[in-house]
């Protein structure tokens, strides 16, 4: 099921308590958290079941997720149990900038 990944929509999991908000990408993408569809954070629809696996790594709040294939990145605003996949493919923690030498 795909859901619309416009920059600055919130989504929440249907496995956990993990919150996302969308800051790239602008495509319709099978977004996931603990192998199951994210919803409309506005959506009535309180959490169900767990994250399955392998799908359950957890996130972490205040990180970015991306997923190279299709340059979503997403930003964790609720920990929850369950892993980000855009379908099968697992999103990765986006490391952080090299700040630049100071002489």
């Amino acid at each position: 099921m795909s859901v619309l990944t416009k920059p600055g929509t919130r989504l929440r999991s249907t496995a956990c308590t993990t919150e996302v908000i969308v800051v790239a990408g602008a495509a319709d993408a099978d977004l996931r958290c603990g192998g199951a569809s994210m919803t409309d954070a506005k959506a009535d629809q309180p959490p169900h079941g767990a994250p399955a696996a392998p799908f359950d790594g957890g996130t972490q709040i205040g990180k970015r997720y991306v997923h190279e294939g299709t340059g979503l990145e997403v930003l964790c605003v609720r920990a929850g149990a369950g892993s980000l996949a855009v379908g099968a493919e697992p999103l990765v923690l986006k490391s952080a900038k090299p700040l630049p030498a100071s002489d």
